[in-house]
């Protein structure tokens, strides 16, 4: 088999046979292919595109480049949940508590966080003394006596994907259905979850600008994991605004134990309830979704979720009393406001343009393994449909670096759109893939 003669095929609009996906992937995973080669393989595949059963066999061949990670002997179906990534995106931080807390196992293997959109790992890193760089056997040992463990990304699953991702990055190959797809599912199956959970973001906060992008990709992920045995849902969610108010490492992991106490964000508490109620019933821990939100509804307002939560970070390592005590978290040396220019309605926030800010204040990176600055961020004080005053403010921007303030301040304004009549709040809620139950 000649890795030529599959350019020329895939090239020509042919499709590949599950074995030669195989031996592609295995090939260049081994060092054995020259970038050169697989960024022309990817191009065709881009222009070309991918059939489902292409899709399959490249999602399998990806996962099985690593370890592939076996839960069946807890007797129990192990739960885990994705995000596309968008702005103030901290609902793992609730749901995956939420869900432990209700008798179901969620093992996690999460990312850093790469250009405006934050990473669950840098939040929980921001807590002293967290570890995310967990070895498979603690990862594994966590999620059977705790119900619940989080690590970061790892070479060990999935190693094959890493190659590729930063070859697609560098090579406008990254925005293709498939090789999403299949980048996302193959962690997922490697990383060894019964039932998957994966929440699709829309709007200009998300990678999928648009809605018929958003539904490509769920209904993609979700014919995949049923092929792989595993049970799938997807759900497509708003993010034409940030979610919650925080957006910022520090400041986001204290939106999060603000939800966790009843007394944050109703977006993100919403948000957290509907997808949790989703994956107690995918796991047939409950009758339907609704019966699923009335019980982590319950264990939010026990408190049970955020002993949960206290007891993962404890059990990784980090340091319990800052979630006691929230003022002993680092804070930023500067703290500038946004005013309203007019008042009106608030009709638009433009969450690309405030994840951008946040990120060019310190929050995020332009390249992998830049350092961040955990302190830095932005704190919201109104949603879209909100009235406005004249004066009254809008944002809090968090920062270290005086030179920055002004500029970043000006850009942060450019993100809201104040309007005469009241307008709309938009939809949290685009669909479910499949429709639920299926």
């Amino acid at each position: 088999m000649r890795f030529l003669d599959l350019i020329h095929k895939k090239r020509d609009g042919e499709s590949l046979a599950p074995e030669e996906i195989q031996f592609i992937i295995r090939e260049y995973n081994r060092g054995k292919v020259p970038d050169y080669q697989m960024s022309a393989l990817l191009m065709a595949i881009y222009f070309q595109g991918l059939n489902n059963k292409e899709t399959s066999a490249f999602t399998l061949s990806l996962a099985e480049t690593g370890e592939m990670l076996d839960f069946s002997s807890l007797g129990k179906i192990v739960a885990d949940k994705h995000s596309s990534g968008g702005v103030g995106d901290k609902v793992t931080l609730v749901l995956a508590p939420l869900i432990a807390a209700a008798g179901v196992p969620v093992a996690k293997i999460s990312g850093r966080g790469l250009g405006f959109t934050g990473g669950t790992i840098d939040k929980l890193e921001s807590i002293p003394g967290f570890s995310a760089n967990l070895s498979i056997k603690e990862f594994t040992e966590l999620v059977r006596d705790n119900n619940l463990a989080i690590m970061a990304q790892t070479d060990l699953i999935t190693p094959a994907d890493g190659k590729l991702y930063a070859l697609r990055d560098v090579t406008g190959t990254i925005e293709n259905i498939s090789l999403i797809a299949a980048s996302i599912m193959s962690k997922k199956i490697a990383a060894g979850a019964g039932a998957i959970l994966l929440d699709v973001k829309t709007g200009r906060g998300a990678f999928m600008h648009s809605k018929e992008q958003a539904f490509q990709l769920a209904e993609s992920m979700v014919r995949i994991g049923k092929e792989m045995g595993r049970r799938v849902v997807s759900v497509v969610t708003d993010m034409s605004q940030p979610l919650g108010f925080a957006v910022g490492n520090i400041l986001e992991v204290k939106e999060a134990l603000s939800v966790l106490r009843g007394e944050g964000p109703s977006d993100v508490e919403q948000l957290s309830l509907f997808l949790g109620g989703l994956m107690l019933a995918l796991v047939g821990k409950v009758r339907n979704p609704e019966d699923g939100q009335e019980e982590l509804s319950r264990l939010l307002k026990s408190g049970f979720a955020l002993e949960k939560f206290k007891q993962m970070v404890t059990l990784q390592g980090g340091d319990p009393g800052y979630l006691e005590k929230e003022d002993l978290f680092p804070r930023a040396s500067y703290l500038e406001t946004l005013r309203a220019p007019r008042g009106g309605y608030l009709k638009e926030m433009d969450a690309l343009r405030v994840g951008k800010v946040a990120s060019f204040l310190g929050a995020g990176r332009s390249v992998k393994g830049e350092t961040i600055d955990p302190t830095v961020g932005i704190v919201l004080t109104r949603k879209v449909g909100d009235s406005v005053e004249e004066g009254e403010v809008l944002a809090f921007l968090h920062g270290n670096k005086e030179e920055i303030l002004s500029a970043s301040l000006k850009e942060l304004g450019n993100a809201f759109l104040i309007a005469d009549d009241q307008v709309e709040p938009p939809e949290m809620i685009h669909g479910i893939v499949p429709p639920f139950p299926s």
